[in-house]
């Protein structure tokens, strides 16, 4: 077994890791129910006997005198890294006089150590797999994610088996055969995600993404290796007015908005940025308009990165709470703005280069203010991207 030289990292892991004595377990989205870390997520059981969905996330006690550095609590003071996170803001002062917004910033999660913003979610959830002494990584994924956990557990010695689609990219079962993945192949969501949950039955099998149908999001604890992004953001230019953010099931915009939401009881920041997930066809848009939340609502998109019928009560928390919305950018819509974006030297997966697209829509109704400071979440480039290159 080999790792891909086109993936230059190094490990770093600081021993057994060590927890954050502040975290004291998992804490129901909803109805705020207390429970305790475990390796298996099954959500809130009493908002489940209520008929609703929902999942979990890590809870700390509170932080005595707050410093600057600790505004945003983590799971663990030690953990398993590949020099994830850091990842530039890029200003781009002339699509924002082309869009007519006073600053658009690109925070290019490209960057990261295999390319794409799921590094920041894998380290911890691979650091709680270690934590737990599990041997095996299992998801559900057929792009950044199975790359992203592929490498991370070939570094840190545990074994990946991944729930694919069957007509995964080529491109991504090369590279997921290279770092020594086990691949499982289906038709659909509801295969894969039922391979995960067998999967999780059994001792050291720790699952990394979700697996519930309704779907209740990815590992509690992983998922808050998103939030430093809301630090980052701040530190290199500044509280943004509103995040656009690419969104299936809401992962990244719900650990964005925690982020920024610590921050904001540190008293780090006055009001919490809106977040706007972007969607290739109507699903968190139509929960928004009276629509179930634990329905399915099924289109056909280029954007994989983002496609599947499902929507958690993560991203649904995540644009409410912060007062942003859905925003639908169909396929041609997002080609459009990756064009404008490869004219300003940015390359973008179609789904994050549909941030773009959003941001005209959002403009267009004035939704989004003249004077806004906005971020559009750069999830990947479009190197492996299997809509790439655009048709002419």
């Amino acid at each position: 077994m080999s790792l891909p030289v086109q993936v230059p990292f190094t490990a770093r892991s600081l021993g057994r890791p060590i927890r954050n004595p502040l975290l004291h377990g998992l804490q129901c989205l909803r109805c705020g129910a207390p429970y305790p870390v475990r390796l298996m997520h099954d959500g809130c059981p009493a908002c489940r006997a209520e008929g609703v969905h929902v999942g979990l996330r890590a809870s700390y006690h509170a932080m005595p005198g707050r410093a600057a550095g600790s505004s945003i609590p983590m799971p663990y003071k030690t953990s398993f890294t590949l020099g994830e996170g850091h990842t530039p803001l890029r200003p781009m002062p002339e699509l924002a006089r082309r869009l007519d917004v006073a600053r658009l910033c690109i925070k290019d999660e490209s960057g990261n150590p295999t390319g794409s913003h799921k590094d920041r979610m894998t380290a911890v959830g691979v650091t709680q797999a270690l934590d737990f002494e599990a041997h095996t990584l299992v998801l559900a994924s057929s792009g950044n994610a199975a790359l992203s956990a592929a490498h991370y557990a070939w570094a840190a010695g545990l074994a990946c088996e991944v729930a694919t689609y069957e007509d995964m990219p080529a491109a991504y079962a090369r590279e997921l055969d290279a770092a020594g993945a086990r691949r499982f192949s289906f038709a659909d969501n509801a295969g894969r995600w039922a391979f995960v949950a067998e999967r999780v039955r059994y001792p050291g099998y720790f699952a990394l993404t979700n697996y519930h149908l309704p779907a209740l999001g990815s590992a509690p604890l992983a998922i808050e290796g998103y939030k430093p992004i809301a630090q980052e953001c701040l530190d290199q230019g500044g509280l943004p007015d509103d995040i656009l953010v690419p969104t299936a099931r809401g992962d990244l915009a719900w650990g964005i908005f925690a982020g920024f939401r610590d921050l904001l009881a540190a008293g780090r920041i006055a009001k919490l940025p809106r977040i706007w997930a972007v969607e290739p066809f109507a699903r968190l848009a139509r929960v928004l308009e009276g629509g179930a939340l634990d329905a399915g609502y099924l289109g056909r998109t280029a954007q994989f990165s983002t496609a599947g019928a499902t929507v958690t009560f993560l991203q649904w928390q995540a644009v409410t709470a912060s007062g942003g919305g859905a925003v639908v950018v169909n396929d041609d819509q997002a080609r459009a703005a990756r064009r404008l974006l490869a004219e300003a030297g940015v390359s973008a997966e179609l789904c994050a280069a549909a941030g773009l697209g959003a941001l005209q829509q959002l403009r267009k109704r004035d939704a989004i203010a003249a004077e806004a400071h906005v971020v559009l979440m750069l999830t990947a480039d479009a190197s492996r991207d299997p809509s790439w290159p655009d048709p002419a």
